[in-house]
């Protein structure tokens, strides 16, 4: 594969990038905005598909909901996340009040709930609120198994 498939935060185009040019630096051909901004982007249903299907990157996904307190705890923490697994891994942010059915079929009994995704499946899952450096930690070990 001579280039990576990256789905656009903005715009939800799907990018095809040369795997020599720095992910960092590149930008959406449709909407030119940066495909990468080291913060987590919210989704809803479709978003969240086309970037678990769609991405040839790692997909996290934080799965929330706002009148829940450690969720909001974790909020930070996933922001400062996203500022140092980008642009390996996409940091998605999934409000589980308003897409029920994404919940309902990804399995979630607690929230905040972490969802890894490689190729379209999920590599690993976890529960309850985590610092920074546990989510970033969580995330290597689990893409380098």
């Amino acid at each position: 594969m001579s280039s990576l498939h990256i789905v656009c935060p903005h715009c939800a185009a799907t990018n095809r990038v040369p795997k020599d040019k720095p992910l960092s630096e590149a930008q959406c051909g449709a909407c030119h905005q940066a495909l990468f901004q080291g913060h987590p982007v919210p989704v809803d249903a479709a978003k969240f598909e086309k970037h678990r299907l769609s991405n040839d990157i790692a997909v996290l996904v934080d799965v929330w909901a706002p009148w829940c307190g450690p969720c909001r705890t974790m909020a930070p923490n996933f922001e400062r996340a996203a500022q140092t697994l980008e642009p390996k891994v996409r940091l998605l942010k999934l409000n589980s009040d308003e897409e029920q059915e994404v919940a309902r079929r990804l399995g979630v009994r607690g929230i905040p709930s972490l969802f890894l995704f490689q190729g379209g499946r999920v590599v690993a899952q976890t529960a309850g609120a985590m610092d920074a450096n546990s989510i970033i930690s969580w995330v290597h070990s689990n893409l380098a198994a």
